[in-house]
């Protein structure tokens, strides 16, 4: 019998929103006990059984009942059952054997719920008519168990491998315990058109299974198996989704079913706390109630074990030296409107790896307060920042992996901190320049400093430790609503580099985070050590200054400050005359100007977009800096020089 979809109302009502949350046991680490304890603590109202997390698992049936009940968990869904449909009478009379036992011990769980995939295996020729009958027998033996089955479309179903086709058997088999269950894995990476779900009345919607995903060229299977991640961190369309799903009047429960090679390898407890983030992210976003954007950059700060070459470096690039600050161990030096503070306080960690870390950046935003309550929302951590009554408050949050992210309010001139650095350590005043620099100082708020070239903080490039990529994706996105652009795998001498850039829609905020190569990651840690207190380890402070990551400097004229800085003693990254023959190869330059590269050290970039212009100075430790032009409108970040440049911090560090 056919049933036909609800009327969507045209009137403006308020969005829907999450009624109950679950998450698939299949989606954490650790035993079975574990995951449902994790769930529980981040907050999940149930959990998806995972057959294999109980078929390992030494409590009964009526334990799991038990815990369940004890946790405050509703066991929502079995899953799965496969191969059911589509098949000869001989197979498919053992199949109903099979299913029996499974309604049998759902009953001993309290589970009235199960999931059915769609054939892949054992269907060897199909007809719609056989598998209808078939599903509707298999409804029939459910319902004297007061069980009901959601059908679910696999993408690499070998006969149904989409929702409408699952849909249509559905509603031929007519039995009111038997409905489809919406995965939107299964649908978007087919890209399926989800406007087609107003087609199901929302009461045979029995399920919904969200996961993301990185777009990716690779057979459909493996993509599932191995890269799923949690809405947010990937490139599907959930909110479209989401709304679309909310038009069929579905009011049941929003489940994550993740099948991650990272994730099975994390700490419980943070995966599924990311897991409930994704979720807050996602129900806020197809509600319309996103985070405001960042206005701009406040500052940097970074902890080096030689602060001293940090500053001689700075100074080097024409930055003022403002001093140190009047109670903390730490030094500002400014040029435009770019602020770095150094950090002088030595971490044991940083001394044994000889690096260094971007330990904190400033972002300005349009409300401080409310961005820091959004960010207790999201359960992250809280960073402080000691302070005398007479000193800004900042508020700040923990990402990740650990930086530390202060919030500024809004502002063209000086931020109030900057009047909290005092006279530096050879006795000049707070704004004295690089000396032999005319017209370097600033103005009566301390907003102009150094030469002029450099006009502020362009991107702030962090390195991401391999556990902790996508929930750096998430942070950005869910508090700040940076949108991820195509990331980029870059070859270097210690294996591929993964970068995905986060920015604002004006790109007046950008942050790449490149995924530390595997083989740089002292053996692969899990991320436990921070689970339950959300603050970074020694270890992980040390695994964070393994790899380089830099600031990036925005100017009106790259090769004026490479030459001024050159003619300071800046040591630059060297660039092999092999990159500038290239150079030559792939674009028409005119030859004066390419010798002016040459001669500077100074990168190239070109686009339908405009020109790139950028050079990198030499590592401290593991930080160092870069100088950009972009001319005529070029948003990209010469990502054709990024093996030349990895390949010659990779010699330098070997001499």
């Amino acid at each position: 019998m056919s049933q036909s979809a609800p009327a969507v109302n045209a009137v403006n009502v308020e969005p829907l929103r999450m009624s109950r949350t679950s998450i698939a046991t299949v989606c954490l680490a650790g035993t079975f006990e574990e995951k449902m304890r994790a769930a529980a603590e981040a907050g999940f109202d149930g959990i998806e059984v995972f057959e294999p997390d109980l078929v390992a698992s030494p409590l009964s049936p009526e334990q799991v009942r038990d815990l369940a009940a004890e946790l405050g968990l509703t066991l929502d869904l079995y899953q799965p059952f496969r191969d059911l449909e589509g098949v000869e009478e001989s197979v498919f009379q053992d199949n109903l054997r099979r299913l029996e036992g499974k309604f049998q011990l759902m009953q001993r769980l309290g589970v009235d719920l199960i999931l059915l995939c769609s054939n892949v295996g054992t269907a060897t020729s199909w007809e719609d008519e056989v598998a209808v009958e078939q599903l509707r027998r298999a409804a029939d033996l459910a319902a004297r168990y007061q069980i009901r089955i959601a059908y679910e479309a696999l993408a690499w179903g070998r006969f149904v491998n989409t929702y409408e086709h699952a849909w249509s058997l559905v509603e031929q088999a007519d039995r009111p315990n038997l409905g489809v269950c919406l995965d939107s894995f299964h649908i978007l990476s087919r890209r399926g058109d989800v406007s087609g779900f107003r087609a199901i009345p929302g009461e045979k919607v029995f399920f919904v299974q969200m996961a993301d995903a990185p777009i990716m060229l690779m057979d459909v299977l493996s993509w599932s198996r191995h890269h799923r991640n949690f809405p947010g961190e990937g490139g599907f369309d959930l909110v479209t989704f989401m709304r679309e799903l909310y038009a069929t009047g579905y009011t049941g429960p929003i489940s994550l079913e993740v099948f991650s090679d990272v994730y099975r390898q994390t700490e419980s407890v943070r995966t599924a706390r990311e897991a409930m983030r994704s979720l807050q992210w996602l129900d806020d976003a197809q509600a319309g109630d996103a985070p405001a954007h960042p206005t701009g950059w406040d500052f940097a700060e970074v902890r080096a074990a030689e602060p001293a070459d940090l500053a001689e470096v700075l100074t080097q690039l024409g930055f003022a030296d403002h001093g140190r600050h009047r109670t903390k161990d730490v030094h500002l030096f400014s040029a435009g409107h770019a602020r770095v503070v150094t950090n002088d306080r030595t971490e044991a960690p940083l001394e044994h790896a000889g690096g260094s870390v971007i330990a904190s950046v400033g972002l300005q935003v349009p409300d401080p307060r409310t961005t820091a309550d959004h960010a207790r929302a999201l359960h992250y951590p809280q960073a402080w920042r000691a302070n005398r009554a007479d000193e800004m408050v900042l508020r700040g949050v923990q990402a990740p992996d650990g930086t530390e992210v202060f919030l500024a309010p809004t502002s063209a001139a000086a931020p109030q901190w900057v009047g909290e650095y005092g006279r530096n350590d050879a006795g000049r005043g707070a704004g004295a320049a690089a000396s032999g620099d005319a017209g370097a100082g600033t103005d009566a708020a301390g907003v102009v400093a150094g030469d002029g070239l450099i006009l502020g903080i362009d991107h702030v490039n962090l390195a991401q430790p391999w556990q902790w990529f996508e929930e750096g994706v998430l942070f950005y996105r869910s508090l700040f609503g940076l949108e991820a652009q195509v990331s980029n795998d870059v070859a270097s001498p210690q294996g591929l580099v993964r970068s995905e850039v986060m920015r604002t829609p004006d790109g007046a905020v950008r942050v790449p985070l490149n995924l530390i190569p595997h083989g740089l990651d002292p053996g692969r840690r899990s991320a436990s050590t921070r689970t339950v207190s959300g603050h970074i380890d020694h270890d992980e402070l040390r695994l964070k200054a393994a790899y380089p990551q830099h600031v990036a400097f925005l100017a009106s004229d790259a090769v004026e400050v490479a030459r001024r800085s050159r003619a300071r003693g800046l040591r630059m990254l060297p660039v092999p005359s092999n990159y500038y023959e290239d150079l030559a190869a792939r674009f028409a330059l005119d030859e004066a100007f390419l010798a002016e590269l040459r001669e500077n050290d100074v990168m190239y970039d070109r686009d339908e977009g405009g020109e790139f212009l950028h050079f990198y100075t030499r590592t401290v430790g593991t930080v160092f800096f870069e100088v950009v032009e972009r001319r005529d409108g070029y948003e990209g970040y010469g990502a054709g020089s990024a093996p030349v440049r990895l390949a010659a911090q990779y010699d330098l560090d070997r001499q």
